[in-house]
């Protein structure tokens, strides 16, 4: 019975719309029975009248009828629910309320309205209360007619635009909120007019009278009216502003774009266009992106804000508008930006801070582009409102600024954009930082690569050659392939060409390793087949020795210790101009190719020796004498694994044979190709067997062989007879007088006479003096002896042993090699002039 007093107070202020009317005696007894009550009840008026209303109801809630007369009467009416029986013996859920009033016949007497409440309530609200719901209600709600013209809507509507209430009546949507997407909004109304189906949670997005300068959004849900027949009547809608959660899903948005456009790179001045690129016209109108030029070049910075209030030289490094290009009298992407002492970037520059102006003046715009050529002010062309600078900061560093303009019917900035700006900006800076921290290590590595790769090559008269090499890492340009050309005595020439695995700056280092011994054992003048055995030793010895650094289990990839690079590759030829004699040794690589004259391509049959360091059976040379204008092709792996697509090194040991030969058919095809010049067909080839992107590092080193002329070598036997060697001083001054190099004659005896005596003084058997005219004068003396010759440093008083020392202050370069039946010791005098 409590449940029932509790809603009789919730109920009050309701009246009964459609309810069964009956009245009841001050006895409890039925005195009036309506046809609503016997629709209800199934109990004609001659059944009901003059029973209690008890008897029509249940035994439980029949109890509660005493109650229910006096209630009424003493509180002035009653409201609950009471279980009645109906004629056919169901029971039927009341909503009942009593009220007392006054019949002229009977005098006192009960109102008692009777509603069935679960099928339908029967309750409505008075006008009253509904009239205090929606006229109080913060929810804008509209009806329209037929023909969406507003017949009625509340006061919350007008914080929409369009004016008071009133004013609404008879007009359509397009009439009082001009400019908005009026046709989208009457589309749904008709819908609902025609399908009877609500919309619900429908957005419109754009601009009300209210806020004509700021984009708005509103959710708006439709429901249609119908009259008692069910025909439409109109469309009643309610209308709630979501714009600040609209704004917010924007700035998500807006953030979530930046992080998959903004840093795809590692190009800073690109990172700076993407940043620009977001921003409009999410956010700004205008923005420019400027960077410091230090950051351009990738240099180290100083940390925290940027020192000084002088002006500032900024180089523009992106810029977007909404409209288009800009005036071709703003600073251009590259050009300088200079801002001045105390402008508002360079306040944000030295201070860190953002800064915002919501109104622009033609002053204010003084700093906004370069103070050069007299280009202030032409922002001003483009109709700006407001400002924001924003400056570039990451890891504690300052890096540039940026600056988002809003153009005129634009709302200015507020805070809320300001932290947005700064997040994007921020974004943004990290990925600017990570291109100027890898422009810095790539540049420092390019210098690397560009030091251990020779610049150019070497003048000399025994080859023409020509080289191309391509990385695979193509961020940084590193590789572990090389090539090289060193200068021999004799006129003669070394041709090498080798691989590091690996790829970036390690292998870089390992090839630089590998190259500087390949030239230190090349000086000794040995044989191919000597240098890289003298190679192999020492990439296996430095292996052993070099280990993980104290306190280093070499687990750590970031901290790990250059190892010298086991499995290395090489190739090592020495070409003679003189006979045209070639010989050649190779480490775990491709033989060379040669290439004809007349076009004939043939690979060498060279016995294929270990990879260096990996120990095996020793190496083999071969030799052979090439016709003049051969082309010795010499190359790395990488040229030939692209052939097939889709092929990688770990699959190529794995590949038959005639995969090899195809391989080495389409290197044939290419080099029976003949170009205008050597330098044209060594790119042609790189171009046509490997991509741009190449999966493995390759180099090509091309050498076209030459022959010395006859006339600029002069060789002689001499006895082993120490007379001959005024003779051999006789024989050298005639030759350099055919030969035009009479300034050379003095030192030229003097070095002939040295070697030549030592040689018969100390090796049995016959001496060959051999003289050669190339880009040096290069006297040579051969002898039977096994035995070489060192430099000594006589004291003062020794009456010997000064020889070999005349001989390297004599000489530009001397040195001795050996050779299968003896050794050669040699000397080179500049063409240009004797030694003083």
């Amino acid at each position: 019975m409590g449940g029932h007093n509790e809603q009789d107070t919730a109920r009050q202020g309701f009246d009964v719309a459609g309810a069964a009317p009956v009245l009841l005696d001050p006895a409890g007894v039925v005195a009036s029975w309506t046809a609503r009550a016997e629709r209800l009840l199934g109990y004609t008026a001659s059944e009901a009248v003059g029973r209690k209303l008890a008897e029509l109801l249940t035994d439980e809630d029949a109890l509660r009828v005493p109650e229910l007369v006096e209630r009424s009467r003493a509180d002035s009416g009653w409201t609950g629910l009471l279980r009645a029986r109906h004629r056919d013996g169901r029971t039927v859920e009341l909503t009942v309320r009593a009220t007392p009033t006054v019949d002229p016949r009977r005098g006192a007497s009960l109102l008692v309205l009777l509603s069935e409440s679960g099928e339908d309530t029967g309750w409505a609200m008075s006008r009253t209360v509904l009239e205090q719901m929606v006229s109080g209600s913060p929810i804008g709600i509209a009806i329209v007619d037929t023909d969406l013209r507003y017949v009625w809507s509340n006061a919350a509507l007008e914080q929409f635009g369009g004016g008071h209430a009133d004013r609404r009546l008879g007009l359509r949507l397009a009439e009082i909120q001009p400019g908005t997407d009026a046709e989208a909004v009457e589309d749904r109304m008709r819908q609902v007019l025609a399908t009877g189906e609500p919309v619900v949670g429908y957005e419109h997005v754009g601009r009300v009278r209210s806020a004509p300068l700021r984009e708005t959004a509103h959710m708006i849900s439709f429901n249609r009216l119908d009259d008692e027949q069910g025909r439409p009547m109109g469309v009643y809608y309610t209308v709630v502003d979501i714009t600040e959660r609209h704004r917010a899903r924007q700035r998500l948005a807006l953030l979530d774009r930046a992080g998959e456009h903004i840093g795809r790179s590692l190009d800073i001045m690109r990172t700076a266009q993407e940043l620009a690129d977001v921003a409009v016209p999410g956010l700004a109108d205008v923005v420019t992106v400027d960077l410091l030029e230090t950051v351009l070049r990738g240099a180290e910075l100083p940390p925290g804000p940027l020192a000084g209030t002088d002006t500032v030289a900024l180089r523009r490094a992106g810029q977007k508008s909404s409209q288009g290009k800009l005036p071709d009298s703003v600073v251009e992407i590259g050009e300088v930006a200079g801002y001045r002492a105390g402008s508002p970037p360079v306040r944000c520059l030295t201070s860190g801070r953002s800064w915002r102006q919501d109104e622009l003046t033609p002053l204010a715009l003084e700093w906004a582009v370069g103070a050069a050529g007299g280009r202030e002010n032409t922002f001003l062309e483009l109709g700006l409102q407001s400002a924001l600078i924003v400056p570039i900061r990451a890891r504690g560093v300052t890096l540039g600024v940026t600056t988002f303009f809003r153009r005129l019917r634009q709302m200015p900035f507020d805070a809320d954009d300001v932290h947005l700006a700064e997040e994007l900006v921020s974004r943004a800076a990290l990925c600017v930082d990570n291109a100027r921290r890898y422009t810095r290590e790539r540049d420092a590595a390019l210098v690397l690569q560009r030091s251990l790769l020779p610049r150019r090559m070497p003048e000399q008269d025994a080859v023409d050659v020509a080289a191309h090499y391509r990385p695979a890492d193509e961020l940084t340009g590193l590789g572990g392939d090389w090539y090289d050309l060193i200068p021999l005595s004799g006129a003669r020439v070394a041709l090498v060409v080798g691989e590091v695995p690996g790829h970036g700056i390690d292998a870089a280092a390992g090839m630089g390793r590998l190259r500087t011994a390949v030239r230190t054992l090349a000086a000794l003048d040995l044989p191919p087949e000597e240098v890289l055995a003298h190679l192999d030793d020492l990439v296996a010895r430095t292996a052993r020795d070099e280990g993980p650094l104290d306190g280093d289990d070499g687990d750590d990839e970031g901290e790990r210790p250059f190892v010298e690079p086991i499995g290395s590759g090489c190739v090592y030829v020495v070409y003679d101009p003189v006979d045209g004699r070639c010989a050649m040794a190779a480490a775990g690589h491709p033989a060379p190719a040669l290439v004809t004259p007349d076009g004939t391509v043939s690979f060498v049959e060279l016995p294929q020796g270990p990879a260096l360091g990996v120990g095996g059976p020793p190496f083999e040379s071969v030799e052979m004498t090439l016709e003049e204008g051969t082309t010795i092709a010499l190359h790395t792996d990488g040229l030939l694994a692209h052939g097939d697509e889709g092929s990688r090194p770990a699959a190529e040991a794995c590949l038959p044979k005639p995969a090899e030969q195809q391989r080495l058919e389409r290197l044939r095809a290419v080099l029976t190709e003949r170009s205008a010049s050597l330098d044209e067909q060594c790119r042609a080839v790189v171009d046509t067997l490997a991509p741009a992107h190449p999966y493995d590092d390759v180099a090509l080193l091309m050498a076209r062989t030459k022959r010395l002329d006859p006339g600029q070598i002069a060789v002689w036997d001499l006895p082993g007879d120490p007379e001959m060697v005024a003779e051999a001083r006789r024989t050298v001054t005639r030759q350099l007088a055919e030969w035009g190099l009479e300034e050379l004659v003095f030192t030229a005896e003097l070095l002939v006479s040295e070697l030549v005596t030592n040689a018969i003084r100390y090796s049995p058997g016959p001496v060959r003096l051999r003289l050669i005219r190339e880009r040096a004068l290069v006297c040579e003396v051969f002898d039977g002896g096994a035995t070489a010759p060192h430099l000594r440093h006589p004291r003062a008083m020794d009456e010997g042993g000064r020889g070999l020392l005349l001989v390297s202050q004599l000489a530009e370069r001397w040195g001795t090699r050996f050779v299968p039946d003896g050794k050669i010791i040699w000397a080179e005098l500049s063409l240009t002039g004797g030694a003083d």
